[in-house]
């Protein structure tokens, strides 16, 4: 077994929706087939008795170690506790190489179980040992460092049931909810409008009670102390007993409660002081120690929690019964479950000796034995929902506690007999308030009914209905990408939405170029939607990055895709034809909006068109022809299409009709270019879905110039010695082939041209090129660029050559070696009247170099 490449795909993807590792995987003879290798089961399920092969079927005429290694990555994430619904496993063209296609909910997680299952199958191959516990023990204890912790998850969890996106933004709790200038941002339960002051007056436990009381809310008497004496001097003036704290701690840390004497006193200062350099003494209340949820000034869910604990059986010790506790399933490491094992400790160890106990004592039966002195659920404490039962003025007082402070989301700890009293008929009081308070006893309390506090954050920061999505539109296709995606952003920018644009020509945000290079991958994609000034994402997605990583969003509102044609890039990446392409560009529109998207497709590309049936959504169909058979039947079935007639681009439905003359759009000038009223119509298509105004659309198409600065290597025109000069990227036979069609209606004396190709591309798919180009120019300059994509040096050239062969125009043919080179040299020779196209390989320097020479004249 070899394993030839791994892809992280981090959205969805040719295989499926979610977030998958992908790994070719190439077998020896005997691995083709695990019924060759001797025993191979046996030692499998003794290794993983949990692992489930695959049933042979019509499916899987045979089990390999492909289909093995897929279905231990998916079993081991499995019994770890994560949650994974899709795996699968497809034979390439190649008999001996396979895609094995894993989910996983944490990458590094299905990372580490995608090493493991090699390890497994390695070891069951060799007959070697494999240590299953250990592995899933590893596994296990990744799962629970990097996975969302249960606050985080709540509000993720309630964002994603309102169809809010999110993305986590570090391995931490910092997490973007929503798109662009729509999103928020959480910091486990911190909203982005929790106040850094109010959490800054919330950690100095003194300032908050002095505030608090200046409000009139009851909180204990007590005071800074600076040292043990100093803590005992405070605890007889506040009267006994008293509680002893750090000021500035959390999660009930150097927390000592109900201290009577001087050396229980002098002791927990000692105890505090490690916590933090400022101790508290107050006076202690007693009672319950209630957990209480404010969120944007609403009581959402309230708590008791209880200080976890043991009950004597008369032959068990201390340490035991833990142990027992311990066992319960309900209880984990950390927050890996809803209730967390009680930790024997220095702390817990103390706390026993204050009651003059040791882990070794033995408990009377019945005996209630309180194992430590706070009621924190992360050191093992219980919680039981009191929600309901809340007194209106005990809630007032909370909610009041809250405001005083100035927090938007907050825990307020209150310590009183009961929940159904006011404070002050009860003699209790609150004593602290916590920023970014955790979740876990209000989702899962160990008693009562669960709460639903993520979905309340989540309802508080996003008004009612409200998904915090932009629209966002992604444009693929074999040729047309850039100039489509810049057209549709031209429309948007009409209807005054800051747009952002991800293509080819670099990242775009209302105008303003913020990287460059080739864009138009998922990372640009995400970098757009995390950016906080788009109000709309126009996003060209091509193959490369689709393949490399799925997609960069989980839905999108448009679709375009403008065309497959004879492809591009086939033979790479295992996929070798148009059909084969078509699947890959096909996932754009899988991913379309349910009910409320659109895909725009071109009606006159069988491939494309065939894409309608797999769209969740609506489909606007585009075509030059309007008699075109499947432009009428969708017309006729009362839905949208787009298309050219006697002048004008036309959009119609079944209820209205609107028409942009071409001789108003620059960009086909005059509607003699084809190609471009192609692109025009997809963009119109995509506007028109997007519900923009007409009057937005016209002005959008009509005002768009394709110059070097709007659409650099796009069919740029220029005057050069009253030549006509025409730069574009097009490097595919179909781009040749439009070229050609487009220049057809351009009158000139010579026609030249200048071309490269990309290595990577087949044989064939070269020679291509220059058997469409040596039909419609008298000389060809050929040229080697920089990159040869693996060929050898002339090799790229040869085949250019060969495809001149039979050329029927091409008279003088030229081989250079550099592109700036081979452009001079055209330049060079053209006359008046003559016509150079030139087939740019680095689009920002060559187009740079041809201003330059147009300058010097």
């Amino acid at each position: 077994m070899k394993i030839l490449r791994i892809r992280l795909l981090r959205g969805p993807n040719l295989w499926n929706q979610h977030s998958s590792i992908e790994a070719i995987i190439r077998c020896v003879d005997s691995e083709k087939n695990i019924e060759n290798i001797q025993d191979f089961k046996a030692r499998l399920c003794n290794r993983f008795p949990e692992i489930s092969l695959p049933r042979l079927s019509d499916q899987y005429e045979t089990i390999t170690i492909a289909h093995v290694l897929e279905s231990a990555t998916r079993d081991l994430q499995l019994q770890a506790g994560c949650p994974i619904n899709f795996s699968r496993t497809v034979q390439t063209t190649e008999v001996d190489t396979f895609h094995v296609i894993v989910g996983y909910s944490e990458e590094k997680v299905g990372q580490l179980a995608f090493e493991l299952a090699q390890t497994l199958c390695i070891s069951t191959i060799n007959d070697t040992d494999f240590d299953l516990a250990n592995a899933l023990h590893r596994l296990r204890k990744l799962y629970e460092d990097i996975r969302l912790g249960p606050s985080t998850g709540a509000i993720v969890q309630a964002a994603v049931a309102r169809g809010i996106p999110f993305r986590r933004l570090t391995e931490g709790s910092l997490v973007q909810l929503g798109w662009g200038s729509k999103q928020r941002r959480i910091q486990a339960s911190e909203s982005d409008r929790t106040s850094a002051v109010a959490e800054s007056i919330v950690q100095d436990k003194e300032l908050t009670k002095t505030l608090l009381h200046a409000a009139g809310i009851p909180v204990p008497v007590g005071r800074n102390v600076s040292n043990a004496e100093d803590a005992w001097a405070a605890a007889r003036e506040v009267g006994m007993p008293v509680v002893i704290k750090p000021r500035d701690s959390n999660q009930g840390k150097g927390v000592t409660v109900n201290r009577i004497n001087e050396n229980d006193v002098k002791t927990a200062y000692m105890m505090a002081s490690e916590i933090s350099d400022n101790v508290i003494v107050e006076r202690y209340i007693a009672g319950y120690d209630y957990r209480m949820l404010i969120v944007g000034n609403r009581l959402i869910a309230a708590a008791r929690r209880d200080p976890p604990q043991v009950i004597g059986d008369g032959i068990r010790n201390i340490q035991e019964l833990v142990e027992q506790i311990n066992r319960d399933p309900m209880r984990g490491e950390g927050h890996i479950a809803s209730l967390t094992k009680i930790p024997l400790d220095e702390i817990s160890l103390a706390h026993l000796a204050t009651q003059g106990l040791t882990a070794e004592s033995v408990p009377l039966k019945g005996m209630r034995v309180v194992v430590r002195n706070n009621a924190n659920l992360s050191t093992g404490g219980t919680a039981t929902d009191v929600t309901d039962d809340v007194h209106p003025d005990l809630a007032a007082h909370v909610i009041a506690a809250a405001r005083v402070v100035g927090l938007d989301i907050c825990g307020v700890d209150v310590i009183c007999n009961t929940v159904m009293k006011s404070l002050e008929d009860q003699g209790g009081g609150i004593i602290e308030i916590n920023a970014s308070p955790g979740l876990r006893m209000h989702i899962q309390p160990s008693f009562g009914k669960d709460r639903a506090v993520g979905k309340a954050i989540i309802d508080y920061m996003f008004a009612p209905g409200e998904n915090a999505r932009i629209p966002v539109i992604a444009v693929t296709g074999t040729n047309g990408k850039t100039t489509t995606t810049q057209l549709i952003a031209s429309i948007l920018e009409k209807s005054n939405k800051r747009t952002g644009i991800a293509c080819t020509n670099g990242v775009f945000i209302a105008g303003q170029c913020i990287d460059t290079g080739d864009c138009s991958g998922p990372k640009s994609a995400r970098n757009i939607l995390s950016h906080p000034d788009v109000d709309a994402a126009v996003l060209e997605t091509a193959r490369g990055g689709l393949l490399r990583e799925g997609l960069g969003f989980d839905h999108c509102d448009v679709a375009v895709v403008t065309n497959i044609g004879m492809g591009d890039h086939l033979g790479i990446a295992y996929v070798n034809t148009v059909e084969e392409l078509s699947l890959v560009k096909r996932v754009v529109v899988q991913n379309v909006k349910s009910k409320t998207g659109f895909a725009v497709l071109n009606a006159a590309d069988q491939l494309v068109a065939s894409m309608a049936e797999y769209c969740p959504g609506s489909v606007i169909f585009f075509a030059h022809e309007s008699h075109h058979p499947i432009l009428a039947m969708h017309r006729a079935q009362h839905k949208r299409v787009v298309y050219a007639e006697n002048g004008y681009i036309v959009a119609a439905s079944d209820c209205s009709e609107y028409r942009i003359p071409l001789n108003k759009i620059p960009l086909t000038k005059n509607g003699t270019i084809r190609f471009q009223i192609e692109n025009v119509m997809a963009a119109v298509g995509a506007s028109w879905a997007l519900g923009i105004e007409w009057s937005d659309i016209c002005e959008g198409v009509t005002n768009f110039v394709n110059n070097t600065q709007t659409a650099p290597g796009r069919f740029n025109l220029f005057n050069y010695r009253n030549a006509t000069l025409i730069a574009d990227y097009g490097h595919n036979p179909d781009a040749i082939q439009a070229l050609v069609s487009a220049i057809e209606n351009i009158p000139s004396r010579k026609r030249s041209v200048v071309i490269s190709a990309a290595g990577d591309r087949r044989d064939e798919d070269i020679r291509q090129q220059t058997r469409i180009l040596g039909d419609a120019f008298d000389e060809v300059v050929l040229y080697q660029d920089k990159c040869q994509r693996g060929r050898a040096n002339g090799e790229v050239l040869s085949l250019l050559r060969e495809g001149l062969e039979n050329a029927k125009r091409t008279q003088k043919i030229r081989e250079i070696i550099g592109e700036a080179i081979a452009i001079d040299t055209a330049l060079s020779n053209l006359q008046d009247g003559d016509l150079c196209l030139i087939l740019v390989d680095q689009v920002e320097q060559s187009l740079g170099q041809i201003n330059n020479r147009i300058a010097s004249g």
